[in-house]
């Protein structure tokens, strides 16, 4: 978190995106959700309207970036409430589309998460993101920031569930040391080894998975074509039970069916939702909002 710190935040605006997971952080900050009208005229643009009164109060709207027609609400949500005189608005992005281009891989080419992140923080007083793909964003805003970790709360709804949690890479796995730490139970990253053109092996870096329940962790989940190739070949060393957990549950090209056929089980958390949505963020970004308090 950087900047100076915010007051509690007394209403909660859930944009159509995100209404469960509104739900449950106003329930979470013990605080009113406010009713918004939310619609799409025959020409495909939205309408949003506050129907509740905000004025003089510090307001957290939730609502995903994804895909452009969620990023286009938060924007008039944002006008809207600030019209309604809140005092302050904290945005609470669950999902931030974009994320994945944090740099210029090409020249000529937009950093799209940097672009995004002036947008949102041009109608607020600060922003709450969760699990962002990379950190490094963070330092677009100008504004007060904070990301909120799901982590905690992925370790809690594992225990007892699983034996061990692997990150798919090396680069992910303080989110599997994390989860395993409140969990209980070992972690480690799973080690890709190319074998030859077409063949590539999967093995945890160091964990021997034989007997165990298993559990893959990760921050995104979209076509899941790796996390189903790591399934198969943690079961063909000896695993008992395999998870597939993630912050964020894109889900597309019908992945939740097929990671249904590869998995026991297949949980997400409520920043995307989903029918795998069974972890809420709820309480995380709760725990982030009141270190804004002033």
């Amino acid at each position: 978190m950087v900047g100076k710190s915010y007051s509690l935040v007394t209403k909660v605006v859930a944009g159509s995106a995100s209404q469960r997971l509104g739900k449950g952080l106003s329930e979470a900050l013990k605080c009113d959700l406010v009713q918004i009208e939310s619609k799409r005229f025959p020409d495909g643009e939205g309408y949003v309207r506050i129907l509740s009164d905000v004025s003089g109060e510090t307001v957290a709207i939730v609502q995903n970036t994804y895909p452009d027609q969620n990023m286009v609400e938060l924007f008039l949500l944002q006008d809207a409430t600030r019209r309604a005189g809140a005092k302050r608005i904290i945005t609470v992005v669950p999902y931030f589309g974009y994320a994945r281009q944090d740099k210029q891989f090409q020249p000529g080419e937009a950093i799209s998460a940097s672009a995004l992140a002036k947008l949102i923080e041009a109608h607020s007083d600060a922003t709450i993101t969760v699990d962002l793909h990379n950190l490094n964003t963070l330092a677009s805003f100008s504004k007060p920031v904070a990301n909120a970790s799901v982590m905690k709360a992925t370790g809690e709804f594992l225990k007892g569930k699983a034996d061990a949690i692997l990150s798919p890479d090396k680069g992910s796995i303080g989110r599997a040391r994390e989860a395993a730490r409140v969990a209980g139970v070992q972690f480690d990253h799973i080690e890709k080894k190319r074998l030859d053109g077409s063949t590539v092996q999967m093995t945890p870096k160091e964990l021997n998975v034989r007997g165990k329940r298993v559990a893959i962790v990760d921050d995104i989940i979209a076509t899941g074509g790796t996390m189903m190739k790591a399934a198969e070949q943690l079961r063909a060393q000896g695993a008992t039970r395999v998870i597939a957990v993630c912050t964020h549950g894109l889900f597309t090209g019908g992945a939740l069916d097929k990671l249904r056929q590869s998995f026991d089980e297949v949980h997400a958390c409520d920043t995307l939702e989903s029918p795998a949505s069974t972890i809420s963020a709820a309480g995380s970004i709760a725990a982030e909002i009141y270190k804004f308090r002033s």
